[in-house]
């Protein structure tokens, strides 16, 4: 039999068909389609290595076909839709300075500013412009080039971010992308041609526009636009001040850190930090019937050293605080309600002790003298070793948790003694222009080296639990930010750059045999984006002082 005509023996979706050899995924990929509800985006190969559908396939092997119902196959979606949006702005705008920059996450879609005036009628003619190109099903072609090469073609075209992004790779080959003759680089992979991006739609928002994408739960329509405001200016505010740093983008930061200058980089960001919780506590000192501060966030957003911090700015007016982890009040391992697959669902509701902590705190505001419990996470028991607390009139609760916001678990306390707070890690920098860091790798990150180094917890078991961990926050945490008084971003534009050397000796102890492994080998290929930095000059009360130690908190 002649080479061309030789047979692969393929297994996916619990069949075994046989193709000729190489054959691409995409052609493979048509004939299981039927057995899949959405469209195949992407494939994964022996349940370890993520492929492009334009690749070949040139042995037996068994391919697992992904969709937008799964994480990299979204993430493959919505990078594609930046890509086509960016060439019909390149069309569109054709020798005009047109610059844009894909910021962060707003509303299921991507918030986008540029260097010309934003108007209705231009986010029209980009959206036909966007839908031409997808029904041209023009190809998305991927090349590898020198590094050098792609250097001078990005400072050429002004991809200036780019271009100084990789001047600190050591790789010598870069994979840059195109299509219909635009060129741009992309930290992952890419649909085969624009037929694949049928849904997106533009939405006129602020000084810039959103570009709405559908979801993973829900990937054959468009959610309604419905922006967190708060949230928004927040993070807003946190992407001004690091431009008003010269440091928006990973390239910035590696040019800070290759000058030595981190040292006056982290400083301002200390300060800065210090300041915002600073006008917290004096909102909060104004109304002495608030006695209760309640502050929420998701995973690994520095709820406990922000609560310690905010207690000594409130020390300044007089109050005395008394800080408490609601994760003292979990129940016991045993009683602690399970997901569908039998782990423990630390994240829900349920997971508290919600009788024994709203008597705790009524009992306090009562002036009663109460026994705190102490949550020993090795154990996974409540223990009790003598914590008394009796409030005093100047005395006040600064109660940090991932639902102290939530009035379900409140709602014995007057609503006047409330002050609620919501915190979250909002990364404010992104790779380049057009790639930008998702706030949760920053948590995720987070998460990996703290529970190494307090909960005995493995990088590979922190990466296991963490789609748990994200349900968690989508169910109890994010649909109650708004009700905040005030919110806080506690992501440190530097950190990004410590958490490197942290976190890169427990990610490659995942095993390279297991499903944890494509993860960390995501997140190792992320970090090495980065320049190190080293912890010396990092104050001891710093937000990220919690996850890498040496905190004056002992936490």
């Amino acid at each position: 039999m002649s080479e061309e005509k030789k047979m692969v023996t393929i297994r996916a979706a619990g069949q075994t068909r046989e193709f000729v050899k190489g054959s691409s995924c995409r052609e493979i990929a048509e004939v299981f389609q039927e057995l899949y509800p959405n469209r195949i985006l992407l494939a994964r190969r022996n349940g370890k290595y993520l492929m492009e559908l334009w690749k070949k396939v040139n042995e037996d092997c068994e391919l697992e076909f992904l969709t937008m119902k799964d994480k990299a196959g979204f993430d493959v979606y919505r990078r594609s839709v930046c890509f086509l949006m960016l060439k019909a702005v390149s069309n569109l705008c054709a020798g005009e300075d047109a610059h844009v920059w894909i910021r962060f996450a707003v509303s299921d879609g991507l918030f986008c500013t540029m260097r010309r005036e934003i108007t209705q009628e231009f986010l029209d003619n980009l959206k036909k412009e966007m839908v031409r190109l997808r029904d041209g099903a023009y190809p998305i072609l991927k090349q590898g080039m020198n590094t050098d090469s792609a250097i001078e073609l990005f400072s050429r075209t002004d991809m200036l971010d780019k271009a100084k992004l990789f001047r600190y790779r050591i790789n010598a080959r870069t994979n840059v992308y195109t299509l219909d003759g635009y060129k741009d680089y992309y930290y992952g992979d890419m649909v085969p041609d624009t037929s694949y991006l049928d849904l997106f739609d533009l939405k006129l928002f602020e000084d810039g526009f959103v570009l709405q994408l559908p979801t993973r739960e829900k990937p054959d329509e468009i959610p309604p636009f419905d922006p967190v405001v708060k949230l928004f200016y927040v993070q807003n505010h946190s992407r001004r001040w690091g431009e008003l740093m010269d440091v928006d983008t990973v390239g910035d930061l590696n040019d800070l850190i290759a000058a030595g200058k981190t040292k006056e980089l982290i400083l301002a960001q200390e300060a800065l930090h210090e300041r915002q919780m600073a006008r917290i506590a004096e909102q909060i000192a104004e109304n002495r019937e608030r006695r209760v501060v309640l502050i929420a966030g998701p995973s690994s957003s520095g709820k406990t050293t922000f609560s310690h911090r905010l207690s000594t700015q409130l020390s300044i007016h007089g109050l005395k605080p008394h800080p408490i982890p609601m994760d003292d009040f979990f129940k016991n391992r045993e009683d602690t309600p399970k997901n569908e697959d039998g782990s423990y669902d630390f994240e829900c509701l349920e997971a508290i002790d919600s009788g024994l902590f709203s008597s705790c705190m009524a009992e306090l505001l009562e002036g009663r003298d109460v026994q705190l419990p102490t949550f020993n996470f090795i154990t996974g028991k409540r223990e009790y070793k003598g914590r008394h607390l009796q409030l005093k009139p100047e005395e006040i609760l600064v109660i940090e948790g991932i639902h102290g916001i939530n009035d379900a678990l409140t709602y014995s306390l007057p609503a006047e003694s409330k002050f609620k707070i919501y915190i979250s890690a909002l990364t404010q920098l992104n790779i380049d222009e057009h790639n930008r860091i998702p706030t949760t790798d920053g948590r995720l990150l987070r998460r990996i080296i703290r529970d190494q180094r307090t909960r005995g917890n493995s990088a590979r078991n922190t990466i296991a639990m963490w789609p748990s961990v994200r349900r968690g926050e989508e169910n109890y945490i994010f649909p109650f930010q708004e009700s905040a008084d005030v919110m806080f971003n506690s992501a440190l534009i530097y950190e990004l750059a410590v958490l490197r050397s942290y976190a890169q000796p427990v990610l490659f102890a995942v095993p390279r045999d297991c499903p944890e492994w494509e993860e960390a080998y995501r997140l190792l290929k992320f970090l090495d984006y980065f320049l190190p930095v080293q912890a010396d000059n990092i104050p001891v009360n710093s937000l990220i002082r919690e996850f890498i130690g040496g905190s004056i908190y002992e936490v």
